[in-house]
């Protein structure tokens, strides 16, 4: 559906405005700039068309796999969102105290989503597959020409709930590849654990206080190199250089391996594999393959063990899909397991434990999937409008004759149009139909009012001259253009 779309060219968005200020000196001129704010823009109705669609197509694969929509604010109490994002927190946006509460604009969709659970209570209503699909916001430095905005969308897919061992994680992971799938762009899936990670960092000497610190600065290997990784965690964060040296054997000497070879090595390690978040990590990852070979997935899943994903609440399987189709866009959807976050809002149980929901999701960059899908596009070919019938009247205007018309036809459930003027130039009348590339017109004249006839012509056809078309009696009119439009699907 989305290959037969088209794509923008950048266009200049500020405009400098001059105006004369009726409370100051008659010659004085006020000078404003007209424009969007940073990291943010305006969507054309051919835009749109592209963005509609693509949203359709995600929400078509999420409720293929039973999963229920909800909403949540776009701004949310501060407490609830800081202390989950790591070095990312910085990027929140702050709003300014109104009726005595702090408030932020969300960052992501994950954090209210756990919140939301956290206020469901009942445990029933806290086990579900959801999605959602809003605008977030982020305090980031934007690149507007590889999907990279302050505000923008994320479709998310999560499951919820206590389930056994690795399913939810396979299916978040099909869904991941038939939604990339679905609007037809070519990637592959780095995919990691966090308990991997954790062991890694253990083995290697980590102190526990800054395991957090220095996954975030692995976390940055897709954008720095490995020197100058290694250069933020012993400079600015304080680790001793040969651990960060044993750290770079593993999440870079052993890049280039296949996932069964690394993991075969990482299994023969002796040390790592004594350490018991490394070797619980280990046999997750191998359970989750084997659910994604029933899937037919295995093959789009590569481990790599410099995935780090910052944030800080994942826990378990972290994954990251990256285009391999454009120069620059990166990652195009991440995700993974967040078991504890959730309790971090429901308090605890009788025995003082936190009152956890294990969770797994992904969440698909939709506006750099959009800057894919655009670099490929020819904006002549967008159809804007829905508009499937025009009604073009033929010498006389016949304002009310066409009126009755169109109101005939949005009655039968035809989305029809007409040019909203009394008498029209037929010229225009055919212009229009053919800008917005509407399939079928109807045309109407005296001779057809008079002999209660219409002439339907068929705009697709090569013949695009001003007459021709079949024409039917005014009460088959209906039939036979829902029999046209069937056609065309």
């Amino acid at each position: 559906m989305l290959k037969s779309f088209g794509l923008f060219s950048t266009r200049k968005n500020v405009i400098t405005i001059s105006c004369r200020s009726m409370s100051t000196v008659q010659d004085k001129k006020a000078q404003f700039q007209l424009k969007t704010p940073k990291g943010t823009r305006d969507y054309d109705e051919k835009e749109m068309t592209i963005r509609n669609s693509l949203f359709a197509t995600i929400t078509n694969v999420f409720q293929r796999h039973g999963a229920v929509t909800i909403d949540t604010p776009v701004f949310e109490m501060r407490d609830i969102l800081s202390g989950k994002y790591g070095e990312d927190s910085k990027l929140i946006y702050d709003l300014a105290n109104q009726g005595g509460e702090d408030c932020s604009l969300r960052y992501d969709l994950t954090v209210p989503f756990a919140r939301y659970l956290a206020m469901q209570g009942k445990k029933d209503a806290q086990q579900m597959k959801r999605y959602q699909i809003a605008k977030v916001y982020r305090r980031d430095q934007p690149v507007m020409t590889k999907g990279r905005l302050r505000e923008f969308y994320q479709c998310d897919f999560d499951i919820a709930g206590q389930y056994d061992a690795m399913i939810p994680d396979a299916e978040v992971l099909k869904i991941l590849c038939e939604t990339l799938d679905a609007v037809d762009i070519k990637f592959k899936i780095k995919l990691n654990h966090r308990q991997i990670l954790d062991g890694i960092f253990q083995v290697s000497g980590v102190p526990s206080d800054k395991i957090r610190a220095i996954s975030s600065a692995v976390d940055k290997l897709d954008k720095l190199s490995w020197q100058d990784v290694k250069k933020e965690m012993t400079a600015e964060k304080g680790l001793d250089a040969s651990v960060a040296d044993r750290i770079g054997a593993y999440v870079e000497g052993l890049k280039g391996k296949d996932t069964a070879s690394l993991l075969e090595y990482l299994e023969k390690d002796v040390e790592f594999m004594k350490n018991a978040s490394a070797s619980q990590g280990v046999a997750d990852v191998k359970l989750l393959l084997e659910f994604l070979e029933v899937f037919k997935v295995k093959d789009r899943v590569h481990l790599d063990l410099s995935l780090a994903r910052g944030l800080d609440y994942y826990t378990g399987i972290i994954y990251e899909a990256v285009q391999t189709e454009s120069e620059g866009v990166g990652s195009i959807a991440a995700g993974g397991r967040y078991d504890d976050l959730v309790g971090m809002f429901s308090g605890t149980n009788k025995n003082g434990k936190a009152k956890t929901i294990p969770c797994v999701g992904v969440s698909v960059g939709v506006e750099r999937v959009f800057s894919i899908l655009m670099a490929r596009q020819n904006m002549e070919k967008i159809k804007s409008t829905a508009t499937q019938v025009y009604i073009i009247s033929v010498g006389d205007g016949l304002l009310k004759e066409r009126m009755a018309l169109v109101n005939e036809l949005w009655e039968a459930g035809i989305k029809a149009s007409f040019m909203l003027k009394n008498k029209p130039k037929l010229e225009k009348q055919w212009l229009a139909c053919e800008k917005e590339q509407i399939p079928f017109a109807v045309i109407l004249g005296r001779d057809e009012l008079e002999n209660c006839k219409v002439r339907i012509k068929d705009m697709r056809l090569k013949d695009q001259s001003q007459g021709g078309g079949s024409m039917v009696d005014r009460k088959d009119m209906i039939q036979e253009l829902k029999q046209k439009l069937d056609l065309i699907q």
